[in-house]
């Protein structure tokens, strides 16, 4: 689902770090909790199983307290739970959202995709 990095661009302004967090989180310059807040989601969303006490204590170490983690991991399963329906059920993105305003995964914004 592409549909939120118009939302996040309205929000930040910032073109390239949607596109970065679109692309490669990694790569854009965050602070250390927003990092490890990524890493973590990407974490739960990836490999569920593997998320252990060491991930919940390095999110504690940036700042994140345990109502901050609970709601991180709610949310991630909740957007999990969603995006696999819609994308299980074949459901499209509604006519209104222009192109413009998607952010396609591989998109270049040269319109060459």
């Amino acid at each position: 689902m592409t549909h939120h990095g118009a939302a996040l661009r309205r929000l930040t302004r910032d073109e390239m770090l949607v596109r970065l967090l679109a692309t490669d989180y990694t790569q854009a310059a965050l602070p250390p909790s927003e990092r490890a807040m990524l890493d973590y989601a990407v974490k739960l969303t990836r490999a569920p199983w593997s998320v252990e006490e060491a991930d919940i204590q390095a999110l504690r170490d940036v700042g994140w307290d345990d109502r901050a983690i609970l709601d991180m991991a709610q949310v991630v399963a909740y957007f999990n739970f969603v995006n696999r329906l819609a994308e299980g059920l074949g459901v499209a993105l509604e006519e209104y959202w222009s192109r413009d305003e998607r952010l396609a995964p591989n998109s270049t914004g040269d319109g060459a995709e």
